[in-house]
């Protein structure tokens, strides 16, 4: 008992460390921070809205910090780095906003470690996110920016929605399956996987970033996404020189909203 009590102690501490780093990193580029109640979780947001009449672009942050090692999962996933907030902060457009996954930084009676491990893209995140956009979306639509497992939250809720007008990937998982097999970790049958809906996106503006130097979800992931789509007309994979899973992004962020003639 007292042992599962200091692990929880150091988790809170850790989330309010991590916390006030991502707050100050939001609140220098005039992003204030919400927390959206969503389908039983509580979702933390930075937001910055001048012109409610164009679109927003949301960035959904990556899987965090989800394990400790191979075998243990965490007892905290709020990111430690935040690369979804990071480039969301650089974002020039009227209305930006970060969204972060069920259980960071926002801590509830909902969270137990199964959903930022083998449920991290079950159906019920993925209702809880897609909750969450309609309460931030504004009446121009919504881009999406996924970054890591954001990607495969941005996936699969842009083909359950229709105001959605384009999407963006970076270090992108999307086929959960094959960058588990890939890195040799169990698959996780009870959640959703990216790939499966790739032919009802063929039609969206998208654009895939994927480092030469990822290890973890190297660039034939966003490859064979876009081969699965159908038609690759409206989709475009960029491998950028150097970049590795978690670095090399902020120096060619911000990229150009995607269009079907790309």
């Amino acid at each position: 008992m007292l042992v599962a009590v200091l692990a929880l102690l150091s988790a809170c501490s850790s989330n309010l460390e991590h916390s006030t780093s991502a707050q100050s990193t939001a609140a220098a580029a005039g992003m204030v921070q919400r927390e959206i109640p969503a389908g039983g979780f509580d979702l933390t947001a930075y937001v910055r809205i001048k012109d409610p009449g164009q679109p927003i672009t949301v960035y959904i942050e990556g899987d965090g910090a989800d394990w400790v090692s191979r075998s243990q999962p965490s007892m905290d996933p709020t990111p430690r780095h935040f690369t979804g907030l990071r480039l969301a902060v650089l974002d020039p457009s009227a209305n930006a906003a970060y969204l972060a996954r069920p259980c960071q930084y926002s801590w509830g009676a909902a969270c137990n470690t199964t959903y930022w491990t083998d449920r991290r893209f079950s159906e019920e995140v993925i209702a809880s996110m897609s909750a969450a956009l309609d309460r931030l979306k504004t009446a121009g639509g919504i881009h999406l920016v996924g970054y890591s497992g954001g990607a495969a939250v941005a996936v699969l809720v842009a083909a359950r929605r229709n105001d959605v007008l384009s999407l963006r990937t970076v270090a992108g998982n999307l086929d959960s399956e094959a960058v588990n097999r890939f890195n040799r970790v169990s698959p996780m049958p009870a959640s959703l996987n990216p790939v499966d809906v790739a032919a009802h996106l063929a039609a969206l503006p998208q654009r895939h970033l994927t480092g030469s130097a990822d290890k973890r979800v190297p660039p034939f992931i966003a490859e064979g996404f876009v081969a699965s789509l159908g038609s690759s007309r409206c989709a475009t994979v960029t491998v950028v020189p150097g970049a590795s899973h978690e670095s090399g992004w902020e120096k060619v962020w911000p990229t150009a909203i995607p269009t079907c003639d790309n």
